[in-house]
């Protein structure tokens, strides 16, 4: 078990730089459009947003490497785009060149949700997969956390700090790439291409060798399944699998956590903080984020995923509103702040600590990067969409309209996991397979 466990933490570093890639750009946000004299939409959409655009691409073709060369050679290459991304976005000398290459990087972040969730919840024992499928999005929290520490403390080393928090990156991209090497192949994936030898050294690795003949069996006949026809995701008996994927994505981003972590700062500056005062503020949302997933971690196995999805569910609905007021009453100091720090809590331990696990379970064997594919496009299109759009609406419709259309949204999530989620704790990820899919 204790290799299990390494291995799953050093595929789920994958997410380390997941959100470090994701969170560093707000604290170059208001540096670069002033640097460029870019208007709102060209800020948002092109320098903001790209990165965003190249995760939606990521994730609508990552299930292909992800099948075809395996997930430890996925996670390989999305380490190098990663270093690529970091050293190109520092030394770029215009807003196009600058978006090209975060638009490398967000590449590795669409196809690092579908390769590290997919290569975990295959390594890992039925009982402890949530727990260590959630090490992924624990790493994606410890990466914001550190991306939000960085910025504030590059925030001062000259006209150029922006410059030295991107290209800061490639250090930990070094060093997950030499990490990467060391873990060996998911030995389902192995199965799935008839490497059987070297699927059952996996095993015996893993201390795990007398389950080699069953797993063997259920891939073979999972397998045999898909043979007969023409098979996608898309067939009428995966309907149910394919609708819980899409409205768990869907309703991640319509709680606005993406459009939130992108643009901290200036949230903050719009509730009256100073700029300095505003990149503290955004450390504190890291921590916050990072203990309540730890927290989420602690639980997920322990109580389940539906209950950390009522509690994040109910939490969101009161922070969301309480933020709106916020801006709708013009109350000062720090209020938005302390609410927000609660809708962080409520994503943590909720969605965040959720929505990785659960895609990566719902999935037969031989779609399960096909169906992660699926469900991180619906996540990241909406990601790029939502997050592109909040200088515009800022400056229209005002941010308490906008965080009060996110808290509706979060009544229909709770009904979603009221009357549709299943629950996936403790059963075998074939096991699962049966009970989704309407034959």
């Amino acid at each position: 078990m204790k290799k299990i466990v390494v291995w799953a933490l050093i595929a789920s570093l994958a997410g380390f730089l997941f959100g470090f890639d994701t969170v560093v750009i707000s604290g170059a946000d208001k540096k670069l459009q002033v640097l460029w004299n870019s208007s709102d939409a060209f800020h948002g959409t092109v320098v903001m947003g790209m990165a965003l655009w190249g995760t939606v691409l990521g994730a609508i073709f990552g299930g292909i490497p992800t099948n075809k060369i395996g997930r430890k050679n996925t996670l390989l290459w999305i380490g190098i785009l990663f270093l690529f991304s970091a050293i190109g976005s520092a030394f770029a000398n215009n807003p196009f060149v600058f978006a090209a290459f975060r638009f490398v990087g967000g590449l590795g972040v669409g196809a690092s949700t579908i390769a590290a969730p997919a290569y975990i919840s295959e390594i890992a024992p039925a009982k402890d997969r949530g727990k260590l499928v959630a090490f992924y999005q624990f790493n994606i929290v410890l990466g914001i956390l550190m991306a939000f520490l960085s910025n504030y403390l590059l925030n001062d080393v000259g006209e150029n700090s922006w410059r030295w928090m991107m290209g800061v990156q490639a250090i930990p991209s070094v060093i997950y790439i030499l990490l990467i090497i060391s873990i060996p192949e998911s030995p389902r994936w192995l199965l799935s291409k008839l490497k059987n030898d070297e699927a059952r050294r996996v095993l015996q690795l893993m201390g795990q060798e007398a389950d080699y003949e069953n797993i063997k069996e259920e891939i073979e006949k999972d397998n045999n399944d898909a043979s007969k026809a023409d098979d996608t995701i898309f067939l009428k008996k995966y309907r149910t699998p394919l609708v819980l994927a899409f409205l768990m994505a869907f309703f991640n981003q319509l709680s606005g956590i993406n459009a939130f972590l992108y643009y901290s700062s200036r949230i903050f500056q719009e509730a009256g903080l100073g700029e300095s005062t505003a990149l503290l503020s955004s450390i504190g949302i890291g921590v916050v984020n990072l203990l309540f997933t730890l927290l989420g971690v602690f639980l997920i196995d322990r109580l389940g995923r539906k209950i950390l999805m009522y509690i994040g569910s109910v939490g969101y609905i009161i922070s969301l509103s309480l933020v709106a007021m916020a801006f709708f009453f013009h109350w000062e100091g720090m209020a938005v702040p302390v609410f927000l720090f609660l809708f962080i809590a409520a994503h943590a331990i909720g969605q965040g600590a959720v929505i990785w696990v659960f895609i990566s379970e719902i999935f037969p064997n031989h779609l399960r990067a096909s169906g992660q594919s699926f469900g991180s496009t619906t996540h990241w299109v909406l990601a790029a969409i939502i997050p592109s759009l909040i200088p515009y609406l800022f400056s229209t419709v005002g941010p308490g309209v906008v965080f009060i259309f996110f808290a509706v949204m979060m009544v229909f999530q709770l009904l979603f996991v009221r009357f549709m989620m299943p629950e996936t704790k403790g059963i075998s990820l074939e096991e699962l397979s049966k009970n989704l899919i309407n034959e």
